[in-house]
């Protein structure tokens, strides 16, 4: 039988995992399955990485934790990687607000951008965009570093973008919607947004009217990347795909009907140690890596069409 703090619905599990870096991307995404909210991580004096997730208590008991903690020692396991240390305690709504936020602060990435947690007043005297964000239990705060390396892809290609340019960039699992803000904020005009998850589509919706961009310039709905395809009106001039590497490759042969003849693509979520594999499949579908960029263990291509 459960105590009263524990069926209390005003109370959190705090989830705690210590891994090496290199394992953060599979723990958000077995995180995020598993119905976490406010993920969060910060590397450690040692080299390590320490993620911090939170689950409603009424969505979990122990047995469930100590199912997911034997799902990431089996990744690391497969992977070859140290299997990381899970921990778990209960918190109250109020421990569960400060906890998360704590560990998120304000971001400057590249020359153009400054990624602002919602519940901080932004700054008005500085030469950055103010990016407001509140990303829920979707991926996405701009402090992982394949986030980070799309943004400033992104704004690599879109740099002195004008209105008339009438520029279009698809999100491919937009996540809380910030390479699609982003966009915008850069130079863009359209976006068109997808993501499997409804929290997702949620989460866009949200920090889009958080930095208030009308609802026409981010279109976004639940779906695959071929719901993507058929809702869009004509092919974008680029797109975002910031996804496990493996969902990439198996997304690659759509990616010729997401954009035009000079149409080009970002792609992240990407251990350095894929990218063969990643290069490997755009070849076979005349796909060329234009940029390699890296940070940490991951990778961010840019690609473009091959002219052959």
């Amino acid at each position: 039988m459960l105590s009263p703090i524990i069926a209390s619905s005003n109370n959190w599990w705090e989830i705690q995992i210590l891994a090496e870096p290199a394992l953060e991307e599979q723990i958000f995404w077995r995180l995020h399955k598993f119905g976490c909210q406010g993920m969060a991580s910060q590397a450690t004096k040692d080299g390590q990485t320490n993620i911090s997730s939170y689950l409603p208590i009424e969505k979990g008991n122990v047995l469930d934790l100590a199912a997911m903690a034997l799902w990431l020692k089996q990744d690391a396991i497969a992977s070859n990687y140290e299997v990381p240390v899970t921990k778990w305690s209960v918190i109250c709504d109020e421990d569960w607000a400060s906890s998360w936020k704590q560990h998120w602060h304000p971001q400057e990435i590249g020359d153009m951008l400054v990624i602002y947690p919602a519940w901080l007043e932004p700054p008005t005297d500085g030469d950055r965009q103010v990016l407001r964000l509140d990303p829920g239990s979707a991926f996405g705060t701009g402090a992982h570093a394949t986030t980070q390396l799309c943004l400033e892809a992104l704004e690599m290609r879109l740099w002195g973008a004008k209105p008339e340019d009438n520029l279009v960039i698809a999100d491919v699992g937009c996540g809380s919607g910030i390479l699609s803000i982003g966009a915008l904020m850069i130079g863009a005009t359209q976006t068109y947004a997808i993501d499997n998850d409804i929290l997702a589509i949620k989460a866009t919706n949200h920090n889009r009217q958080l930095n208030n961009i009308p609802e026409e310039k981010i279109w976004v709905q639940e779906g695959s990347i071929q719901d993507l395809i058929a809702h869009m009106p004509h092919p974008a001039n680029g797109f975002t795909c910031n996804i496990l590497a493996d969902i990439i490759i198996e997304m690659i042969p759509y990616f010729e009907q997401l954009v035009g003849e000079t149409g080009w693509g970002i792609l992240s979520g990407i251990l350095v140690e894929q990218v063969p594999k990643v290069a490997e499949a755009l070849d076979e579908y005349k796909w060329v890596i234009a940029t390699f960029w890296k940070r940490k263990e991951w990778a961010c291509l840019t690609i473009r069409k091959s002219e052959y």
